[in-house]
Parts: structure tokens; sequence; C-alpha cells
């Protein structure tokens, strides 16, 4: 199968740790139901480099005025304190509406919830983010009776994550991609969210009969 690539939003300030988890085992092989099926590209506004929170210099793969929504599987939007500037990375989430509105999926977290809650997106879905409160600030987010105090919410092509949720967010991301199988997610979650040492050996199975196959 000829990977499809999944993009990664990548703009100054942006919060490393929020979508490692989630482009690493987008990307990497092991436990995959179709090894190879995504690869990962950055895209941002222009094709000058980007620092990230934690300083490291990104050069993106694409400017956001050339991609279409057809050409991805889905859009990632990590936080960033860029997002709470006024009109902060407003091409963004002009460019989330054009992907929801074609099916393409859309995976917000931290600051980047605040920038679609200002884009009117959030106001008829659930979804989630720091608080409440938070979003309340954004002009034009009137979608406070959709709001879930969780950490992680999935709605149909949406999802949403607070900032303290990178795990729940991957996990969100992998099941919406249909990267693993149910029960192989299951037992990455209770690795990587609650170092559950039983699970590492699932997915060593899981792993082990893949390549048997």
């Amino acid at each position: 199968m000829t990977a499809r690539s999944v993009h990664v939003a990548v703009y100054d300030t942006l919060a490393d740790w929020e979508v490692g988890h989630a482009i690493a085992h987008v990307r990497g092989e092991a436990w995959q139901r179709e090894p190879g099926r995504y690869d990962v590209a950055t895209v941002a506004e222009t094709d000058g480099p980007v620092t990230t929170a934690g300083g490291m210099r990104i050069l993106p793969d694409l400017v956001l005025d050339r991609l279409d929504p057809a050409d991805s599987a889905m859009l990632i939007l990590p936080g960033a304190a860029t997002w709470n500037a006024e009109e902060g990375n407003a091409a963004f989430a002009r460019a989330a509406r054009r992907f929801l509105a074609a099916g393409v999926p859309v995976a917000a977290i931290c600051g980047a919830t605040f920038g679609l809650a200002r884009e009117g997106l959030l106001n008829d879905r659930p979804h989630t983010s720091g608080a409440v409160e938070y979003l309340s600030a954004a002009p034009g987010y009137t979608g406070a009776a959709h709001y879930r105090d969780e950490p992680a919410v999935a709605d149909g092509d949406l999802i949403t994550a607070r900032p303290t949720a990178p795990v729940e967010f991957a996990r969100a991301v992998l099941a919406r991609l249909d990267v693993y199988e149910p029960k192989v997610l299951d037992a990455w979650y209770r690795l990587f969210a609650r170092q559950d040492a039983a699970a590492y050996w699932e997915l060593a199975a899981a792993e082990a009969a893949r390549a048997a196959r």
C-alpha cells in the first residue's frame, strides 16, 4: 500500500511533548496492522524553519497553502503559545475547517483547541481542552454545552485533548487511523499510560504473531 501522509502542523513554540507518542507510533512499524501504511510530514505557513518549545528546529516538508485535504490522512495540530495570540495560527484553524468539510480527520491538543474554538468548530461538537473557561475566552465560542471534562474526546473526524493528556491523545489518533487492532491498542495504552508490565508481553506476542504471517 502506498503510504498516506499524516500532516503535523509546526510553528514556533510548538509543544514537543504533546504529539510525540502520536507521531512516533503512527510512523513506527511495531505492532501495526499494516506496516508502512502512513508516513508523517510537517506543514508550516512558510518554508522557513520553526523552533519548538524544546528548542528543536524543524524545517517543514510542505507549506500550508499547498496542502490539499485529499492528499492527507489526518491533520494534527499541536499546542503552542502562538495559539493564544490574537488570530494566532488562524490559517491552521481555517485549514481544519477545510479538512473536516472534506471528511478528513483533525486532531487538536492544548492551545490548538482554542484556535478551533475561535474558528467556531467546537460549537456543535463534543470536545475537550484544558478547561471550558479557557475556551470561553475565544471569540465566537458558544459550545460550552458540548464540553466534556475528559482527557481526550473523539467525535467522528474531530479529536480534541487536554495539554496533560498526550497518551490519551495518541490513543485517539491511533484508533481513528486504525493503526492497531483494538486489543493491541488497549495493550499499548496500558503500557504507556499505566506502566502495565503485562501489556509489554501482550505487545511482544502481537509483534511475533505479525512477523510470523
